[in-house]
C-alpha cells in the first residue's frame, strides 16, 4: 500500500474502530475521529502504530476544522480518508417519527461526511493521491420499513461517492463506497434503539450477521488494489440476509 495516513472517522467503535486496527496492521499512520475521547485514547494505547486523537462530535464543523488545520506535522499529508460515522435512529414508519432523529441523521450521515471531505479534498488533489471511501449500506439500495430516512442517506452517500468519482477524473484519487448489510458486534442496534438492550439483542437473534472485522477487511482489500485500479462499490451481506421482496397490502383505505 503506497498510501501513508489516514483519517478514521467513527473511529471509537464498531466498523471503524475494526477499520483503524486493520491500518494500524500495515503501519498505516492513523488520525481517529469519534466523540469520546476515553474510547479513542484506549484505541490508541492498543494500535502499533503512530496515532493522533480528534475527540469531536462530527457535526461541529467549527472544532472538526480547527483540529484537522493544527495536526501534528508527521499528520499533515493525509492521503485516506476513512467516513465510518453514521447512525440509524429508530425504526418506526415516517408518520409515527420524531423530526429531531431524522435531522441527526441526515446531518452525521450526510453533511457531517460532506463537510470533512470538502476540508481534506483539496491537499488530496494538490499531492495528486488519495482514497476516500465511504461506508454506505444496503439500506441505500434497499427499501425496508421503518428505513425512511436512514436508507435515504445512505442512498446519499452512494450518490455522492459517485459524483465525487466523476469530479476527479484525470487525478490519481480513488473513491468508494462499501455498503454490507446486517452488521453485528458494533452500537448500531443499540443507539437506534436509543439505549434498549433487549430490541438490539433482538436484531440478530438467531442469526450470524457480518462482523466490523468483515467490512474492515473489505476496506483494505479496496485500499491495496493497483494505483490503476478504483473499485467503486462494494456491497456485502451475511448469508442470512437477502434482498427484500417487493412488498403488497390488500388492505387499503
Amino acid at each position: 500500500m503506497d498510501y501513508k495516513v489516514a483519517v478514521v472517522t467513527g473511529a471509537s467503535s464498531g466498523i471503524g474502530k475494526a477499520i483503524a486496527e486493520s491500518l494500524a496492521k500495515h503501519k498505516i499512520q492513523l488520525i481517529l475521529v469519534a466523540r469520546r475521547q476515553d474510547k479513542l485514547e484506549q484505541l490508541q494505547n492498543e494500535l502499533q502504530t503512530p496515532s493522533h486523537v480528534i475527540a469531536c462530535d462530527i457535526t461541529d464543523k467549527d472544532k472538526l476544522k480547527e483540529e484537522l488545520s493544527n495536526l501534528p506535522e508527521d499528520f499533515t499529508n493525509i492521503d485516506m480518508l476513512i467516513n465510518c460515522s453514521g447512525l440509524a435512529l429508530g425504526l418506526e414508519a415516517a408518520p409515527e417519527t420524531e423530526w429531531q432523529d431524522w435531522e441527526t441523521m441526515l446531518n452525521v450521515n450526510c453533511l457531517a461526511l460532506t463537510y470533512i471531505t470538502h476540508l481534506l479534498l483539496p491537499g488530496m488533489v494538490e499531492r495528486n493521491q488519495g482514497h476516500i471511501v465511504n461506508i454506505g449500506s444496503t439500506a441505500g439500495t434497499y427499501p425496508y420499513k421503518g428505513g425512511n430516512v436512514y436508507g435515504a442517506t445512505k442512498a446519499f452517500v452512494e450518490q455522492f461517492t459517485l459524483n465525487l468519482k466523476a469530479d476527479l477524473l484525470g487525478t490519481a484519487l480513488r473513491v468508494t463506497n462499501i455498503a454490507p448489510g446486517m452488521v453485528g458486534e458494533s452500537e448500531f442496534s443499540l443507539v437506534r434503539f436509543k439505549g434498549d438492550e433487549d430490541k438490539a439483542h433482538k436484531v440478530y437473534e438467531g442469526l450470524k450477521p457480518l462482523t466490523p472485522a468483515d467490512v474492515a477487511e473489505s476496506v483494505l482489500w479496496v485500499l491495496m488494489q493497483p494505483a490503476h485500479v478504483n473499485i467503486n462499490r462494494i456491497e456485502m451481506m451475511p448469508v442470512c440476509q437477502a434482498p427484500s421482496n417487493l412488498a403488497t397490502s390488500r388492505h387499503i383505505a
